[in-house]
């Protein structure tokens, strides 16, 4: 308990698994959190200030799994293990913490999810803005980024989604970043660019940081040090993997905020389910490490269209060439090189990881030769990136048995002829019977004894057993080693030998396996980042090939980057809907930008009906823009795509209480995000702006808005809204166009078209919608009456047109600013209770009121 206490003074805020024997022991408050959360027995044993000491416990060779379910709560755990041999120890065995497992420093295979990164975060603010720093240690990746305020750093953090976050233990951050589960609260001098500045050059063994390019970025050697001392902290070990620091510049990639990544589902959706994602549809990748890129990529589409129009040409060759299934195939035994190659560096590589690496290795040949004939720029750069590793093949392909065992401790990874002194250490541990048998038989001929038997036992070890009868029989070189009732037994120095050897072989065994596996780790860590270069081009393979795998399977088009400005879409397609709904999707174009056709074109005002399609046909486009600028091919007949930098999105409606905010006011916040942000390079989705609040309040901030983005912005803006009003903004020369998605009426069923048309809808069919809904016929009835009474009266008292001047008028109008004492008196009559001449005084009592 001594032990613990002091492991438990330097580690108060984490859970402790304290090694006793073949269990992770908890004690005290540990022991009560860790029963709760995983569901463990909690137990006592002796006593401490007259009290009982808690406890709790796991196996150690199934711990993994219950760290596993600890980091997935957020939960940090030190593992305080045995040092040295318990055999040899005199008294109590010493321990210490050998590693303090957190959600964002895992590198264990059965503590990660397979097909998402898994990172640690650290932030440095200062008054320009804030550092980012972001490490994937299971990958060996380090970067970093500076953002110049809340606004982007809040959208960094949506990118990365980091399973732990750094920050100084300071007052003022952002709700976003003080609220993020898994956030750690560090001593603000740990973020000290000078220090940190030192610290980096110390680890990375340098004289300056100029070739990581981050001589004059103060924040990002501040949040980078931050990091680093934490890992180091964490890890107790060299971390060989980490060799260089890549600073990722923002005006690099399309930028997209934490609301438009949620609008759009890349990777998630509220409901939890990912398949129907645009990740769900758009993954075929065959290894893990493919599968993590492609997410990469997607929360991250690029700028630099020299580097998309190699991907897309590359995507194209692997269709044409009818190489890319033979391709695929090959991935299906590449394993994850990347974290393997990771754990081999940290040298917590298991035998299966070898394994897999040799068999990874072994298909580079076969690789290399589908890729040789391929004319594709790309492709050959990753062919040439895969390197030549016969060397390395054929020392996993030597040593490493077909199928190793789990862990190395267990032996028998090494196979047969790669070492003698092992094969005849295993020989003597294999063979011991037929030694014995021999030994017997030689023994009872030379001395004549025919009853004579080898024997072993636990105390006295291996013997020769005489008879009492016989034992004046027994040779002279025959030593006493036990005397019996009827028997004596004995040794000799042929038998003591042979004992040594074999009583000792499976243990020096073991440690030779040890040495040599050791040596093995050496070789590999010798030529770690070559091996490194050859993961991430396999990788890179294996997500070009999806790419053309999903094109190929699902009719995708090569997209067209051009230098123009204008996003022209044919026939384009939601990709998520498409790939879920039974029935054939119903395609539409997109023009914005300058076209002989349709002439200036910023913005399209689009009406329709509910359910008709208009935020799928918002939708659709952005992903295929975004599509096009990973690499891939996009869901149309043809996309002619102009400088793109932004994404920007306003859809759907929800409220935040646990910060204030309600489903307007998150609205409103989101929108003036899009007015500061859009540029007349950017993509703006708007959907029904303004619905939050009174009518006329909300048209007015919806045509104001409007006439922000197409005027002051020139975003290429969708801006779908009920508001009919809105439709008069398409006036010549605004840059501003209407379109709209129809339905038809077929007897009592609504048919909803899906076509996007020019010109205004005609009408909105909201009361059908709302019959389809299931709402009660009643309530449908009474709303159609309501419906008519209404459009009556607008036709009767027509209102002004919505003009400036109107919108600065102090009075506010409600919906419903008819005459309401007419309107009062009409409602409270029941016509099928009226005589006619009460029909008639109420006929002459409503002719007064009007």
């Amino acid at each position: 308990m001594k032990q613990f206490f002091a492991a438990k003074h330097d580690h108060p805020d984490v859970l402790m698994f304290f090694r006793m024997g073949d269990f992770y022991e908890l004690f005290y408050d540990d022991a009560r959190k860790a029963a709760r959360l995983l569901d463990i027995t909690l137990t006592q044993r002796g006593n401490s200030g007259g009290a009982p000491i808690p406890m709790a416990g796991v196996p150690h060779h199934s711990a993994e799994g219950y760290l596993a379910r600890l980091v997935a709560l957020g939960e940090s755990v030190a593992i305080c293990e045995q040092i040295g041999d318990p055999a040899l120890a005199k008294g109590i065995v010493e321990r210490k913490v050998v590693r303090i497992v957190t959600p964002g420093t895992v590198t264990d295979e059965a503590l990660l999810s397979e097909r998402r990164d898994t990172l640690l975060l650290a932030i440095a603010r200062g008054k320009s803005g804030f550092g980012v720093a972001w490490a994937d240690l299971a990958g060996g990746r380090f970067l970093v980024n500076e953002v110049a305020n809340e606004d982007a750093l809040e959208a960094e953090l949506a990118r990365l989604e980091p399973a732990e976050t750094l920050c100084a233990d300071e007052d003022g951050w952002p709700a976003f970043v003080a609220e993020r589960s898994g956030v750690r609260r560090r001593a603000p001098w740990l973020f000290d660019a000078d220090s940190g500045r030192r610290q980096l050059l110390r680890f990375f063994n340098l004289h300056d940081l100029s070739g990581f390019g981050l001589e004059d970025k103060p924040l990002s050697i501040a949040a980078a040090a931050a990091l680093l001392g934490y890992v180091e902290e964490t890890q107790k070990q060299r971390l060989p993997h980490l060799t260089a620091i890549a600073v990722e510049s923002g005006d690099g990639a399309i930028a997209m905020n934490a609301a438009t990544r949620r609008h759009l589902e890349l990777d998630s959706r509220v409901d939890g389910d990912t398949r129907t994602t645009l990740l769900g549809v758009l993954d075929s990748t065959i290894s893990p490490m493919g599968g993590r890129l492609l997410r990469r990529w997607l929360h991250r589409p690029l700028r630099d269209r020299a580097t998309l129009r190699l991907r897309h040409h590359a995507v194209a060759t692997l269709i044409e060439s009818r190489n890319n299934d033979a391709l695929r195939e090959r991935f299906r035994a590449v394993g994850d090189l990347e974290r393997i190659l990771s754990r081999i560096a940290l040298r917590s590589a298991r035998p299966r990881d070898l394994s897999t690496l040799r068999d990874g290795l072994g298909l580079l040949p076969e690789l290399r030769a589908l890729l040789a004939p391929l004319d594709s720029p790309r492709l050959a750069e990753l062919a040439a990136e895969l390197g030549e590793h016969d060397e390395h093949a054929h020392l996993l392909r030597t040593a490493i048995v077909e199928q190793p065992p789990v862990l190395a401790r267990d032996g028998g990874v090494f196979a047969p002829g790669f070492d003698a002194e092992l094969d005849e250490l295993r020989t003597l541990s294999t063979h011991a019977d037929q030694f014995l048998v021999d030994l017997e038989a030689r023994e009872r001929i030379a001395s004549g004894i025919a009853t004579l038997k080898v024997g072993y036992n636990r105390v006295h070890g291996y013997y020769l057993e005489v008879s009492k009868a016989q034992a004046d029989k027994a040779p002279t070189h025959y030593t006493r080693r036990q005397t019996l009732t009827n028997a004596e037994r004995y040794i000799t120095e042929e038998l003591k030998q042979f004992e040594d050897k074999v009583l000792s072989a499976r243990e020096r065994a073991l440690a030779r396996e040890r040495m040599l596996y050791e040596t093995i780790l050496d070789e590999l860590n010798a030529r770690l980042q070559p091996l490194r270069r050859c993961a991430a081009a396999l990788a890179e393979l294996d997500v070009l090939a999806a790419f053309g795998e999903r094109a190929h399977a699902l009719d995708w088009a090569q997209p067209e980057l051009c230098d123009e400005p204008g996003i022209r879409i044919e026939r384009g397609r939601h990709p998520v809907v498409e790939a879920v709904r039974s029935e054939p999707f119903e395609p539409n174009d997109l023009v914005l930008g300058d076209d002989a056709a349709h002439g200036a074109r910023r913005m399209l005002v689009i009406t329709g009906p509910n359910m008709g399609g208009k935020s799928t046909y918002m939708r659709q486009n952005a992903l295929i823009v975004l599509l096009a600028h990973i690499g891939s091919f996009v869901p149309a007949a043809r996309a002619v795509l102009g400088p793109v930098d932004r994404i920007l999105t306003r859809i759907g409606a929800g409220d935040d209480l646990a910060r204030g905010q309600s489903t307007f006011m998150v609205e409103m916040s989101e929108t003036s995000y899009i007015l500061h942000h859009a540029s007349d390079q950017s993509l703006v989705l708007m959907d029904e702006i303004g619905r939050g609040t009174s009518t006329y309040d909300g048209l007015a901030l919806a045509e104001a808005c409007a006439r922000h983005l197409a005027q002051a912005n020139r975003a290429y803006t969708l801006f779908a809204t009920h508001y009919f009003e809105l439709t008069a903004l398409a006036e010549p020369g605004s840059g501003i166009a209407n379109v709209h998605l129809d339905a038809v009426e077929h007897g009592d069923a609504l048919v909803f078209m899906h076509a996007v048309k020019d010109g205004p809808a005609d009408r909105s069919f909201g009361l059908q919608v709302a019959a389809l809904a299931g709402l009660p016929k009643s309530v449908v009835r009474q709303a159609r009456g309501r419906l008519a009474e209404l459009e009556q009266h607008s036709r009767d008292n027509p209102q002004p047109a919505l003009t400036p001047a109107a919108l600065d008028a102090p009075q506010q109008f409600g919906l419903f600013a008819a005459p309401s004492a007419a309107l009062d008196a009409l409602a409270a009559i029941d016509p099928d209770e009226l005589t006619p001449k009460q029909a008639l005084e109420a006929l002459y009592r409503l002719k007064a009121l009007g």
